[in-house]
């Protein structure tokens, strides 16, 4: 009775599409012994196999992880591109040319502020590393 059921499953050319009660059939004369030792290797074969192929994506998984790096770095990565893609990007500012100075440290463009107190009381230019530059807009 096996081999006849072997042969008819090896024509059988991909096992993942079995439904539930079809796997159940495939070891169903073991797990259904009445010996209660053919019972217990049919369940250590099981188990076998489980280990196995949890192995194979644990090492699976493994691999993908020193390929590509775990979450937090492909976020970070994500972060720092998508900060370079903003710092290229120059259509961002649609102004006259000229109109918007970049600052001298770390080239961004400045951002026009009015000083409230101080010697730029009224008028500045800052930008987000806090250089200051003063410039001539009348406070409006």
């Amino acid at each position: 009775m096996f081999r006849r059921d072997r042969s008819a499953q090896s024509a059988q050319s991909d096992l993942t599409e079995l439904t539930d009660q079809e796997r159940w059939e495939l070891y169903a004369f073991w797990l259904e012994h009445e010996s209660a030792e053919v019972r217990a290797n049919a369940v250590i074969c099981l188990i076998h196999q489980a280990n196995y192929l949890l192995d194979r994506q644990i090492a699976s998984l493994e691999a993908a992880f020193v390929e590509e790096g775990g979450y937090s770095e492909q976020l970070a990565a994500a972060r720092l591109a998508e900060r370079e893609r903003k710092r290229n990007e120059t259509s961002r500012y649609p102004t006259p040319a000229g109109a918007i100075p970049s600052c001298p440290q770390c080239g961004k463009p400045m951002v026009l502020r009015t000083a409230r107190t101080g010697k730029n009381e009224g008028h500045a230019v800052t930008v987000p590393c806090h250089t200051s530059l003063a410039f001539s807009v009348p406070y409006q």
